[in-house]
C-alpha cells in the first residue's frame, strides 16, 4: 500500500512539475513582451498564463496590432510571437515603380524600372524587403559609361528607318522618318558618343482641313474642290469665302493661312 502512494505521488509531482514548465521565457527577436523586467523572473509559467508583445519600430507581428496576446499551453506559445519587418518603398529617383509610396512586409518583392542610363546595384530590376531592410537600397544610379549606346530613343509619330540593335558602338548612327503629312524638324541622324545619343529630330503635327470645318467658317479651298486635305507644318494653304458670303472682320491676309504643328488660324465668312 505505501509502495501504491509513492508511485502515486511520484507522477503527480513529475505531473506539476511538467505543467509549471511548460513555456520558458519567450524570446522575441525585434519585440517584447509587456513589462518584460517585471514578468521575466516569474518563468517558467504554467499551462493557461498569457501575456502581450509588441514589436520594435518597423516591425509588426502577424496580426498587425500593437499589442498580440500569446497564450502558454502544451504545445508551448500559441501563437508564436514573431515579429516581421516592414519596408516603407520611397520615390524612385531616375527610375519608376508601382510600389512608390507604399509598406511592404518581409519577403515582399518589388519591381523598379531605371531610366535610361541608370541601374540599381548589381544590374538587378528586383529587391526584396529582408529582416534588415531593403536587399538592394531602391536607388537608380549612373551607369559607368563603356561608350556603347543602347536602342535608339523613340519619337512620336516617327521611327528610324533600320532595324533597331540591342547595343550600339560608339561613333554608330541612326537616321529617322516621320508618318505621312508629318514633318521632320531637327537633324534626321543621331550620333552615339560617350555612351549617349545625341538630341533626336521630333515630329511635328499636320493640319487636317475637313469640310465641317470649312462650312462652319463659310469658307472653301480657293485652288481645289477637295472636301478634306491634310497639309504639314510651315505648308500654306488659300481660302476663299463660298458663293453669298463675304470676309468677316478677316483682313485679306487671312485667307492665306500657315499650318503650324497641327493648327491653322482660319479666316471667317458670313
Amino acid at each position: 500500500m505505501l509502495l501504491l502512494v509513492q508511485v502515486i505521488l511520484t507522477l503527480w509531482v513529475s505531473w506539476a512539475h511538467g505543467q509549471g514548465r511548460t513555456c520558458d521565457f519567450p524570446e522575441i527577436k525585434h519585440g517584447n513582451i509587456y513589462e518584460e523586467n517585471r514578468y521575466k523572473p516569474t518563468f517558467p509559467v504554467v499551462t493557461g498564463k498569457y501575456f502581450y508583445y509588441s514589436c520594435d519600430h518597423s516591425f509588426v507581428s502577424p496580426s498587425q496590432s500593437l499589442w498580440t496576446q500569446i497564450n502558454c499551453t502544451k504545445g508551448g506559445w500559441s501563437p508564436v510571437p514573431r515579429c516581421i519587418r516592414q519596408c516603407f518603398f520611397p520615390w524612385v529617383e531616375n527610375g519608376r515603380s508601382t510600389s512608390s509610396g507604399r509598406t511592404h512586409q518581409e519577403g515582399d518583392t518589388v519591381h523598379i524600372v531605371c531610366d535610361q542610363g541608370y541601374s540599381l546595384a548589381n544590374d538587378q530590376d528586383v529587391i526584396t524587403c529582408a529582416e534588415h531592410g531593403w536587399s538592394t537600397p531602391p536607388t537608380c544610379s549612373r551607369i559607368k559609361s563603356t561608350g556603347q549606346c543602347g536602342r535608339p530613343p523613340a519619337i512620336d509619330n516617327g521611327d528610324i528607318t533600320t532595324y533597331p540593335l540591342a547595343v550600339y558602338s560608339p561613333g554608330s548612327s541612326v537616321e529617322y522618318q516621320c508618318q505621312a503629312y508629318y514633318e521632320l524638324e531637327g537633324n534626321r541622324r543621331i550620333t552615339c558618343r560617350d555612351g549617349q545619343w545625341s538630341e533626336p529630330p521630333k515630329c511635328l503635327d499636320a493640319c487636317v482641313i475637313s469640310e465641317e470645318i470649312m462650312e462652319a467658317h463659310n469658307i472653301e479651298l480657293r485652288y481645289s474642290y477637295a472636301k478634306k486635305i491634310y497639309t504639314r507644318t510651315n505648308d500654306f494653304v488659300e481660302f476663299r469665302c463660298r458663293r453669298g458670303y463675304y470676309p468677316e472682320l478677316s483682313p485679306a491676309s487671312a485667307f492665306r493661312a500657315q499650318c503650324r504643328e497641327g493648327k491653322l488660324e482660319y479666316p471667317t465668312c458670313a
